[in-house]
């Protein structure tokens, strides 16, 4: 390799290694015939043997996975990027760089402020959350996600990573969450839509002889129809869909787990706020259309000059209608935490909040008094949750 920024990225990378400020690496835009390939992510992980890299290969239907040591990670990278890769993202607690290549190969280097603040464990994860076993989920056929094979249909690989990789996210969160011992789990998806990932979650239940009582709720008939069909004909039971609105819902007492994945603009309020209320002892969002917040956003002088653009004053609202969300939640008994779920590459409405209720009571004052000053400091008067938890 003798192209400088291609050069200069692995750099990066060994020194974030020796620092241990590696956070993640991804290679994206695949520019071999390998067919289904599209993308690689790699982060720490520690093993018997000592610290690899753990470099993830994701295919339409499947994933490969390598843990190597660094010296073979760069040696790999120095012969595929610009070859077989077109761009490299790195991920440190310091700076991202972010490596394109072109059609020759040349490369240019950018680098940003970081994403992320912390390194996560390298733990290596012993008990990895084992995926959906596709070819035997025949409701992925039914609703359209793969074929007889348990292949991806022609456009829906993306959909089903995003499946797989939601299964495996809740089972980690899970086991955080405090449930209450009594059977059955009682489950509602706000916003279920064709049902994906509600399925999804019954079928984690399910494979772990699990009793679970699910609900979706969805506003549109013909796929409340659909995926009830789906649900008797492919054996559960215990899993329905109804026809109604988030906010008109009334979930079931007691609820332990909600979930609403993509609800538009303020329906995630809505949701939030059924969660607090039914007393959930797990909440799950993915916040979609941050439209109230940008249209009330005031902001200070000293943020105007940044703020007249329309796609950071965008940015901007989504930023502080989510850490409202999350600290609304916090003021009412919930743990929450803000993370991005899937990569950006994958759909860049990637952000998740999940919260778990607390078993002992906080000191809400200073709370409240912190969403107070965000809320004066953005000059903002009201914000649906907010309204809807009494604040």
């Amino acid at each position: 390799m003798t192209d400088d920024a291609r050069t200069r990225f692995l750099q990066k990378l060994e020194a974030a290694w020796r620092t241990q400020t590696l956070v993640k690496i991804t290679l994206s835009q695949p520019l071999g015939a390998e067919i289904g390939l599209r993308n690689v992510y790699g982060r720490m992980v520690d093993l018997r043997e000592g610290r690899r890299l753990s470099l993830v290969w994701r295919y339409a239907t499947r994933d490969v996975t390598k843990n190597l040591p660094l010296d073979e990670v760069i040696g790999m990278l120095g012969k595929t990027l610009g070859s077989e890769w077109a761009r490299a993202h790195l991920f440190t607690t310091t700076g991202d760089w972010q490596l394109r290549c072109d059609e020759t190969g040349r490369g240019t280097l950018k680098a940003g402020r970081p994403a992320f603040v912390e390194v996560p464990p390298p733990e290596h994860d012993r008990e990895k959350v084992v995926p959906l076993a596709v070819a035997e989920a025949s409701w992925l056929q039914a609703l359209g996600v793969t074929n007889a094979n348990g292949e991806a249909r022609p456009g829906m690989a993306p959909k089903l990573r995003q499946i797989q990789r939601f299964v495996e996210l809740f089972g980690h969160l899970l086991k955080e969450a405090m449930l209450p011992e009594h059977a059955p789990v009682r489950i509602v998806d706000m916003g279920a839509g064709k049902g994906y990932l509600t399925f999804a979650v019954a079928e984690y239940f399910r494979s772990r002889e699990v009793k679970a009582e699910i609900i979706g709720v969805e506003a549109r008939a013909e796929l409340v129809e659909l995926t009830n069909r789906a649900a008797r004909e492919h054996g559960f039971p215990d899993l329905k869909f109804v026809q109604g609105t988030i906010a008109d819902f009334t979930p079931p007492d007691p609820l332990d787990i909600l979930i609403a994945l993509h609800a538009c603009d303020t329906a995630t309020d809505d949701a939030l706020a059924q969660a607090v209320r039914a007393g959930a002892a797990f909440v799950l969002v993915a916040p979609c259309c941050h439209k109230e917040v940008r249209g009330h956003l005031q902001p200070p002088a000293v943020l105007r000059e940044v703020l007249r653009h329309g796609i950071l004053a965008e940015r901007e609202a989504e930023i502080v209608t989510d850490g409202l969300r999350a600290l609304l939640l916090e003021m009412h008994g919930y743990r929450a935490t803000v993370f991005e779920f899937i990569s950006p590459e994958e759909t860049s409405k990637n952000l998740m909040i999940a919260a778990q209720r607390r078993q002992q009571p906080v000191d809400v004052a200073p709370l409240r008094g912190r969403w107070r000053a965000l809320m004066d400091f953005y000059g903002l008067r009201e914000q649906r949750l907010a309204k809807l938890l009494g604040e």
